[in-house]
């Protein structure tokens, strides 16, 4: 049977494990700050645990207060980690309160009563641990769902533990120790905390390389340059659907694109297609959906909309980038856009059909002048004018 000093012990141990492995990860991976954060927490709480270790032989009023102060720090870090995977940015939240409990925890331990200032801390902990499950049960969705949901039932079964080890103090009535508590609570806490911890770096490595996965599938289906996505978006996401009569593809192709890149230069160019990209993009909503194809081609997938409202969000955009003005230094630089749908049939088309019809409306929207969106089969909008420029 494993007494307490041993479970200290093999808490610090088991963080010490922890804190390295983080470490490691980060090293090798710098984005993921929220790992480092979390290393550096259980780094702290490891040497809470020495120094409680050396306060349980050598009671020692600046023994206590370094000890309680680390164990709050620790989890303070613990649950920042927690708002930066969030992306909750409000850090405030937990900063200031935890720092004010740490300045009364160490005022009423230095005038002899550390046990309210354990009481103090002890509950400080729980709010922390209960804070960090209510986030990530509350914010956790998408593919890391089941994973956060561990993160909140376990963050609050050791944050339940050490408000058990605060609930044993306060209903004896030990407001003056002088000695580091040992009672039941205080060893149940030991044997979960070191469970739980062990459990949390186990789960925020899953998160790490589930993020990863994330990020990496994020990059190789979005263009680098315009932020939209991609080709292997676009076929990923429609290349096995069925085109109806309600679903269309828009196909755009920037007028006279290589002889802006040949008189202006390249970075103008891009300038150019990061306007275009922008004015597609404020369509970009549910059931629409923008692509860079590559080069000056761009596409736009819409759904549940019928051939005449999609004609005329395609026109809107053609117009719209007709009125942007691009600053040179040769002087300002306007630029028109080509564009051709092709429609969804009754019985069904594929991505590659619709495509297909949409990139002859193109050819023919070239042909017949540029500037302009064509409909292949409709006349009176294929000769209809050319859009204008305001």
């Amino acid at each position: 049977m494993l007494d307490f000093s041993s479970l200290l012990l093999a808490a610090a141990l088991s963080g010490t494990c922890l804190s390295v492995t983080m470490f490691a990860i980060w090293f090798t991976a710098p984005r993921a700050r929220f790992v480092l954060t979390v290393a550096c927490g259980i780094l702290v709480l490891v040497t809470h645990v020495i120094v409680f270790w050396r306060y349980t032989r050598e009671p020692n009023p600046w023994l206590c207060q370094t000890a309680l102060a680390l164990l709050s720090l620790g989890f303070l870090a613990l649950s920042l980690s927690a708002m930066q995977y969030l992306g909750v940015r409000d850090h405030s939240r937990a900063v200031l309160p935890t720092l004010l409990a740490m300045a009364i925890c160490a005022g009423v331990t230095y005038l002899g009563f550390d046990g309210v200032g354990f009481i103090l801390t002890y509950t400080t902990v729980t709010v922390l641990l209960a804070s960090i499950g209510v986030m990530f049960w509350i914010k956790g969705g998408g593919h890391d769902r089941g994973i956060l949901l561990v993160v909140s039932a376990l963050s609050g079964v050791c944050g339940l533990s050490f408000g058990l080890c605060g609930a044993v103090l306060l209903v004896k009535g030990q407001w003056v120790l002088g000695v580091a508590p040992d009672n039941w609570a205080e060893r149940l806490n030991s044997v979960v905390a070191v469970a739980c911890m062990t459990a949390l770096g186990a789960l925020t490595l899953s998160l790490h390389h589930l993020q990863a996965q994330i990020e990496l599938k994020a990059e190789t289906l979005t263009d680098p340059l315009t932020g939209l996505m991609n080709r292997r978006a676009l076929n990923s996401l429609y290349g096995e659907r069925v085109f109806g009569p309600f679903m269309s593809v828009a196909m755009f192709d920037l007028d006279h694109f290589k002889r802006t890149n040949d008189v202006y230069g390249h970075p103008v160019g891009d300038r150019v297609l990061c306007r275009f990209a922008a004015i597609i993009k404020k369509y970009d909503r549910a059931g629409v959906h923008a692509f860079r194809l590559g080069g000056e081609e761009f596409a736009l997938v819409m759904s549940r909309m019928t051939e005449d409202k999609a004609y005329d969000l395609a026109s809107k955009i053609g117009v719209a980038f007709g009125t942007e003005v691009v600053p040179t230094p040769r002087g300002p630089l306007r630029s028109s856009v080509s564009g051709g749908i092709g429609f969804g049939a009754e019985g069904g088309s594929s991505l590659d059909e619709v495509l297909a019809e949409a990139d002859k409306a193109l050819y023919a929207a070239k042909h017949a002048g540029r500037n302009r969106v064509l409909v292949l089969d409709k006349t009176t909008k294929a000769d209809g004018p050319a859009l204008r420029s305001a």
